[in-house]
């Protein structure tokens, strides 16, 4: 059996409670019919079997290395990753316009929900990038959509977002890294950042990171709040990289739970000019990060549930390949023992499982249905 997904309950919930051919029926969704998802999703049980889930395990117990200033990852984790990229489906949560497969959102979520029960740590650098792809293709200028977009649809370069600060945690109004403007149009970015997830790995040639400051002179608190775009290399107007960008890597911080993910302290502008590029209008920097935190509601609840379902899927093996006792009826001590799975209450501790991750699974693809649901209305009234 697969440990990280079962394909008739997934097919049960997408097509016959949820009713996925209806919205394949729309323009928006034309290129797509059961079979050309069902051999999708076959390929991408292949990669998460194949390439995420052997290497889970020595992820967990190898946590990325602080050595000299960068991170060091496990070369498993980077042949992972490059399998998800060489198979395409880095483009999987993007709109066709800008070179995504412009799949359904519940088949993107069913898709990577794979991929995160097999080796949650890895796609999270995944998960990060598509967040902040999608709100810079919402909120971003021209100019930063044409130099950017194209390397966080395709994978080459990942991304994060920098929202808290040592001193502040979650209350955003108290942050202190500061904007302030250049002649060019651009800003110089210094403060600090921490629990930075993906804030630095050995995977990708660029990281882009997208910042909350405050220029100076706006107003106090959560108003006053900017959204920047700072790559860890500074990228050429031709597209190529260029010097470094001075964010300089701090510490590395130990999560209980996802150890293989780098989670991060960076300091921006402590050794020469971070530059960054602002995002949307000044001083509407936590509406336009909140498209993209909104976004990453969904897949963070996936992340949740796909764990829950390879507990799930661990134990059933287990208890159906565990022999200890006889049926209650029976106490010949010469008869064969039964697998636990036989037992009343490892059947019910089973059964609870199972509901409460179908449940789940279903709240979560039913959630990505209506983001379907809306597009669909909104193209309907254009």
């Amino acid at each position: 059996m697969s440990m990280i997904v079962n394909r008739r309950d997934l097919d049960f919930v997408l097509y016959e409670t949820l009713d996925l051919e209806a919205i394949l029926k729309s323009e928006r969704f034309a290129d797509y019919d059961r079979e050309s998802l069902d051999a999708m999703m076959d390929l991408c049980q292949s990669v998460a079997e194949d390439q995420f889930l052997p290497c889970a395990a020595k992820l967990d117990a190898n946590e990325p290395q602080f050595v000299d200033g960068k991170v060091e990852t496990i070369p498993e984790l980077k042949e992972a990753i490059n399998a998800y990229r060489e198979a395409g489906l880095c483009t999987s949560a993007y709109d066709a316009d800008v070179g995504g497969m412009q799949l359904p959102c519940i088949v993107d979520q069913a898709l990577n929900g794979m991929f995160v029960c097999a080796n949650n740590p890895a796609h999270i650098y995944l998960f990060l990038t598509q967040g902040v792809a999608n709100m810079l293709n919402v909120c971003g200028s021209d100019k930063l959509k044409e130099r950017y977009l194209p390397k966080l649809v395709e994978g080459e370069w990942f991304g994060t977002m920098c929202l808290s600060e040592p001193q502040a945690g979650s209350s955003l109004a108290d942050i202190r890294s500061k904007a302030d403007p250049l002649d060019d149009g651009s800003y110089k970015i210094t403060g600090t950042k921490m629990w930075i997830s993906g804030g630095e790995q050995d995977i990708t040639d660029n990281i882009i990171h997208m910042v909350l400051a405050k220029i100076p002179g706006s107003p106090p608190g959560v108003k006053g709040i900017s959204l920047f775009l700072v790559p860890k290399t500074r990228v050429n107007e031709d597209g190529s990289l260029g010097d470094s960008n001075n964010i300089a890597l701090a510490g590395l911080n130990h999560k209980m739970g996802c150890r293989g993910a780098t989670n991060c302290l960076l300091n921006f502008g402590e050794s020469g000019d971070s530059i960054g590029y602002l995002v949307g209008e000044a001083n509407q920097g936590l509406a336009n990060m909140f498209h993209m935190m909104n976004e990453a509601r969904i897949s963070v609840g996936m992340s949740a549930v796909m764990s829950g379902l390879g507990g799930y899927l661990y134990s059933l093996d287990y208890a159906r390949n565990r022999p200890q006792g006889r049926p209650l009826v029976n106490r010949n001590p010469e008869d064969p023992q039964v697998m636990i799975s036989e037992h009343a209450d490892i059947k019910r501790m089973l059964m609870t499982q199972k509901a409460f991750i179908e449940g789940a699974q279903t709240l979560i693809y039913y959630s990505a249905q209506l983001i379907d649901q809306k597009k669909l209305a909104m193209e309907r009234r254009i």
